[in-house]
């Protein structure tokens, strides 16, 4: 396992701290956990280096780790308890919409800066843009519900599909993930109309009723946004009911929780991925070798949020590096105007955002459109939907 306990010579002066949180616990925790721990990899490799060189002296980084259980209530609670803090540099994580809606005004009023992952959910960022924020500590790293449910109606509308139906649970991230599927069907100019849409409850096991709906009003696939074993029911009621039809949905269709419980009911499940699990990925190896002998794991539960923990990591640590300081407003000016190349296990990345501008919330989005592929469940793993996105996969988005 990746040990993080700091040398006992290491003073507090030679440390900076920052907050890794998610959820550790719970339905959400294949991603939470694999966020985390492939953040605390990313630490572990650059303290063995000696640390991160800040303003001519190495520092050691110090991880402090809080399990917000998927719970909105829990993640405000910890978004003020961290914020408190004097001596935290930045904050990783979020998994859930809800949570960073929720609790990240209590960063943005101390001016801690926070880099998102792998919370896709739009509202994490538009409700800043939304409310004319002059100036922003948080920054977003992961491909976010805007590009990801263009894509799901895209690939509804390339399999020729007519009509569909959107399932979504009822979390901030769910209802958020229905309204940008609404959107983009909206934009197909009549190629796609939506016959049904049902809402389910976050630990229901039986999507019978919804399904019969879904194929009475002649759904020919159906467009799902939610998180947790939820998104497993649905595919097995499908197949129970000999329902074949598509299940296209968010990057959560990626999450092991899904995969082992869906089973073979889960192949063929269509989703977007800014990473894959696969080896014979020349950028993604050391990665994925890394992360499995730290953690003893054949498999990581949820590989997008693991590389995204990762590359988030290194990128914060070659902020901290440029500000020459751990003071978060010399970070967050370097976050906007990066100077060197990281290479991570996603991308090259060079300089993934810009100053914060209300009127173009992409300003603190890492990801686009044009490098983020569809992946699709077989066999109990996550493979590429189409194999000519290898090369995507193997340039990366780094700009």
């Amino acid at each position: 396992m990746v040990a993080l306990s700091l040398p006992s010579d290491v003073r507090a002066a030679d440390v900076v701290k920052i907050a890794v949180t998610g959820p550790f616990s719970g339905g959400s925790a294949p991603m939470g956990i694999s966020m985390r721990d492939g953040a605390k990899l990313a630490v572990s490799q650059i303290n063995r280096r000696g640390g991160i060189l800040v303003g001519g002296k190495k520092m050691q980084i110090e991880v402090i780790e809080r399990d917000d259980e998927g719970k909105n209530d829990r993640g405000a609670l910890i978004a003020q308890e961290i914020s408190s803090m004097n001596d935290v540099s930045a904050v990783i994580g979020t998994v859930n919409t809800g949570v960073a809606v929720m609790g990240d005004k209590y960063y943005v009023q101390k001016g801690i800066v926070k880099i998102i992952t792998p919370a896709a959910g739009s509202a994490s960022m538009t409700q800043w843009s939304r409310a004319g924020a002059a100036d922003l500590p948080i920054f977003r790293f992961a491909a976010h519900d805007g590009i990801q449910s263009r894509m799901v109606v895209e690939q509804a509308v390339k399999l020729g599909i007519r009509k569909v139906a959107i399932f979504h649970d009822d979390t901030n991230y769910g209802v958020s993930g229905r309204d940008d599927l609404l959107f983009q069907v909206r934009n197909q100019a009549g190629r796609l109309s939506v016959v049904d849409i049902e809402k389910f409850a976050v630990g229901n096991k039986d999507m019978t009723g919804q399904l019969i709906k879904a194929r009475m009003a002649g759904a020919q696939a159906i467009l799902i946004w939610g998180i947790g074993p939820e998104l497993a029911a649905v595919a097995s009621g499908k197949k129970k009911l000999g329902y074949n039809v598509p299940l296209i949905g968010g990057w959560t269709l990626s999450m092991s929780n899904f995969i082992d419980t869906a089973g073979p009911a889960g192949n063929g499940a269509l989703m977007p991925q800014t990473f894959i699990e696969d080896l014979s990925v020349a950028r993604a190896k050391p990665f994925i070798m890394a992360y499995r002998q730290a953690y003893r794991v054949a498999r990581i539960p949820s590989p997008v949020s693991a590389a995204q923990g990762y590359d988030a990591t290194l990128l914060l640590a070659e902020a901290i590096h440029e500000a020459g300081s751990t003071q978060p407003s010399k970070i967050k000016a370097a976050l906007e105007n990066l100077t060197g190349v990281v290479k991570g296990a996603i991308a090259d990345w060079k300089k993934p955002w810009s100053k914060w501008s209300p009127a173009n919330e992409e300003s603190h989005e890492a990801f686009r459109r044009a490098f983020t592929v569809m992946g699709k469940v077989q066999n109990g793993r996550v493979v590429l939907a189409d194999p000519a996105d290898r090369a995507v996969l193997e340039r990366g988005p780094g700009k």
